[in-house]
């Protein structure tokens, strides 16, 4: 979930017919997540409860549909639903999400075509949102639905304002530099959907909207989002806004330099990272150097071992979690936030490394935020589609504001 520092920069140019997104900070909520009043219209009142759990359905990579949707106009009573979706390597997901951060609908979900290219990409988001709208919602499946806007959470470094990746690693070929928004507006409105507002944001951030709105972080003023997977990612929600930076990077915690990762190389090509060290693939990596045992596949098999009694498994992953533990040390004397929730992979891997994390946490922090707590996240799979549809429903709202 990283957006990975070192990966090609975008070209600067933007597409000459793409229309500008609102504002990179249109996705804005007021304090306690709740979507700002001057952003959303009155009858938009988030309330603070977690999203009704998915059933999820899987379609095949063959997303695009040969007919067009028509759906039915939105009656006048009812409230304004958006598609939210989440990108992933190997995956994307995507469901209904009402003004509340409620699934109105089943989470569907197809293969990412990370290694065919951005317009294969392109046709694949867009086949899955209108695979979406057509499945309707709980109450009433099957019978496509109208919506106001699409939220996207996607890996790489993404400029907001323009719904462009400005650089990303090569897990997804050829990523850099797509504009995304412009292509999956284009798309979708040949399906019969409209010019549709497109609000993208990164994966991990849209991650810290879900949990900041309806998640862990819910009444929080200050919420320092982390996810240790696969990569080690970061996002930091102020005053229930999710604070990108000057260079859309903020909270990127990944490529942090931390004492006791010294010469561990890090994907961005440098040593000495956060990543390099405490992220799933380091962890097995450095298992098999210090002489694990050869048929561990990868960081889930340490983790067994670990729980098993291997002494090397147990000592990479307390490494894991210590490096982690005074990465958050350094971040929350500079923060001071609320709460600091960490998702991802490693977070499930109990007291293994739960414990060390939070036990150096605390002999590195000084006694004024000593009360502050590491808690895990709280809404899973669902919590990038939920913020990204957060994000769709501030930026419909600003468009509607700006209607003459």
């Amino acid at each position: 979930m990283s957006r990975r520092l070192h990966a090609r920069p975008a070209a600067t140019s933007a597409d000459a017919g793409m229309q500008r997104q609102g504002g990179a900070e249109a996705s804005s909520l007021a304090p306690g997540g709740l979507l700002r009043s001057s952003l959303i219209p009155s009858h938009f009142h988030p309330a603070r409860q977690r999203p009704t759990p998915p059933s999820e359905s899987v379609m095949s990579q063959d997303v695009l549909p040969s007919t067009s949707l028509n759906p039915s106009p939105l009656p006048c009573d009812q409230a304004p639903l958006v598609v939210g979706l989440d990108l992933g390597g190997t995956k994307m997901a995507a469901a209904l999400v009402d003004a509340d951060g409620a699934l109105q609908g089943p989470v569907s979900s197809c293969p990412t075509p990370a290694h065919d290219g951005p317009a294969a990409m392109l046709d694949a988001i867009s086949g899955l949102i209108t695979k979406v709208v057509g499945a309707g919602t709980h109450q009433e499946p099957g019978s496509a639905v109208p919506i106001t806007a699409v939220g996207i959470g996607t890996a790489g470094v993404v400029d907001v304002e323009r719904g462009a990746i400005l650089s990303a690693t090569d897990a997804i070929t050829g990523w850099a530099g797509t504009q995304v928004a412009a292509g999956v507006r284009e798309r979708l409105a040949a399906q019969g959907l409209g010019e549709l507002p497109i609000h993208v944001e990164n994966d991990v951030d849209a991650y810290a909207a879900g949990e900041a709105w309806l998640g862990a972080g819910t009444g929080a003023e200050v919420v320092l989002m982390v996810a240790v997977g696969t990569g080690v990612g970061g996002a930091l929600v102020l005053d229930g806004r999710t604070r990108r930076g000057a260079h859309h990077v903020a909270g990127e915690i990944g490529h942090v330099p931390v004492p006791g990762a010294q010469g561990e190389p890090c994907t961005c090509g440098r040593t000495g990272h956060l990543e390099g060290i405490t992220a799933g693939p380091q962890i097995h990596r450095r298992y098999l150097a210090k002489g694990g045992a050869p048929d561990v596949p990868d960081a889930r098999g340490v983790e067994e071992r670990a729980a098993a009694g291997d002494d090397i498994a147990v000592e990479v992953y307390r490494d894991s979690a210590t490096c982690l533990g005074r990465a958050l040390a350094g971040l929350v004397t500079v923060i001071d936030p609320d709460v600091v929730v960490v998702s991802g992979g490693l977070a499930r891997a109990g007291d293994l490394w739960w414990k060390p994390l939070r036990q150096t946490f605390t002999a590195e922090i000084i006694a004024p935020l000593a009360p502050i707590k590491i808690i895990p996240a709280t809404l899973g799979t669902t919590a990038p589609i939920v913020g990204a549809a957060r994000g769709a429903l501030a930026l419909a709202a600003s468009n509607d504001n700006h209607r003459p």
